[in-house]
């Protein structure tokens, strides 16, 4: 219904059932509106889940799938392809970010299990910290460097669903999938992760398998995500936040199995209302949906901190 051009809802159903008043109304619904719906609705539902797996693997409430270092490989690998390639196709470019992202989560994974302890939650978020300022450092001295790859950048960093992806999400659903599947069938271990990794081992789990797969999860539903939109990180800091509240007051309690797909099914709302509001309240251009989720989801996460104690999930 919303945009440069508003629509009645009439109008809008009717072209959804095949009966177009018009044929712009057709074009508009059919060939904008409703693939920047589905992209909305696909990378939503991975970052929410992305963000839900980071917390619960690393222990730490305030984590998010950006720690590591998915979105700065992504990033980089973007502003890479466009300045040193002349690549500006969505079609394209996507795959150098889907890489960038892969090299990067694998840096990071290489990084925090060095040493004798191992891979610890600690040391695995001290190495995308390292790894994400390395990165995002390397990125802005090639904007600076490359003036034409500033414009991409700065338009995809902002977390954008206007760009027309849909030929490159079906490129992509395969990674989508496969990330939505591993991710979900790590939950059950998830629980027993959350007591220490001495208990978890004791109950017969392979902790180290278990990271290895969420890791894997996380940038399979992380990189293709950002490569789609762009980073849009407070999405997976602040919806699983809310799905635990939502499953305490249902009595479930903090049972991976429950948190994951309703951060799963919270964030794609969350990201749908940033779309239409920044498309209502700059007409006839927009505000990108990355922007919006900060403003929107932002009051919520600051009394939600202030009224919860947030401990080790």
């Amino acid at each position: 219904m919303f945009g440069s051009r508003e629509i009645p809802p009439g109008d809008v159903l009717r072209t959804l059932l095949g009966d177009a008043p018009d044929p712009r109304v057709d074009d508009i619904v059919w060939d904008a509106r409703v693939p920047r719906t589905v992209l909305a609705l696909a990378t939503g539902a991975a970052l929410g889940l992305a963000g839900g797996l980071m917390q619960a693997l690393t222990r730490n409430p305030l984590a998010d799938p950006g720690i590591l270092g998915v979105s700065a490989g992504a990033s980089f690998a973007i502003v890479l392809s466009t300045a040193m390639l002349g690549i500006g196709a969505p079609n394209a470019y996507i795959w150098f970010a889907f890489a960038g992202a892969l090299a990067a989560t694998v840096a990071v994974y290489l990084l925090g299990g060095s040493g004798r302890a191992g891979m610890t939650p600690v040391k695995l978020a001290l190495a995308g910290v390292a790894i994400t300022g390395l990165l995002s450092s390397l990125t802005s001295a090639m904007v600076l460097v490359k003036p034409e790859a500033l414009n991409r950048f700065r338009f995809w960093s902002a977390g954008s669903l206007a760009d027309d992806n849909s030929a490159a999400l079906q490129q992509v659903a395969p990674f989508l999938v496969a990330g939505i599947v591993l991710a979900l069938l790590c939950s059950p271990s998830l629980n027993s992760l959350a007591l220490g990794d001495d208990m978890a081992a004791a109950l017969g789990r392979r902790v180290g398998l278990i990271r290895l797969a969420g890791v894997v999860a996380i940038t399979l539903l992380t990189g293709t995500a950002v490569a789609l939109i762009g980073p849009v990180v407070f999405l997976g800091l602040a919806v699983p936040h809310m799905a635990r509240v939502l499953t305490q007051r249902a009595g479930i309690g903090p049972d991976q199995r429950w948190l994951l797909p309703v951060s799963a099914a919270l964030a794609p709302c969350l990201l749908l209302v940033a779309d239409v509001v920044g498309r209502l309240i700059a007409r006839p251009a927009e505000v990108q949906a990355g922007v919006l989720v900060a403003f929107i989801g932002g009051p919520f996460f600051i009394a939600l901190v202030r009224r919860q104690r947030l401990a080790e999930v």
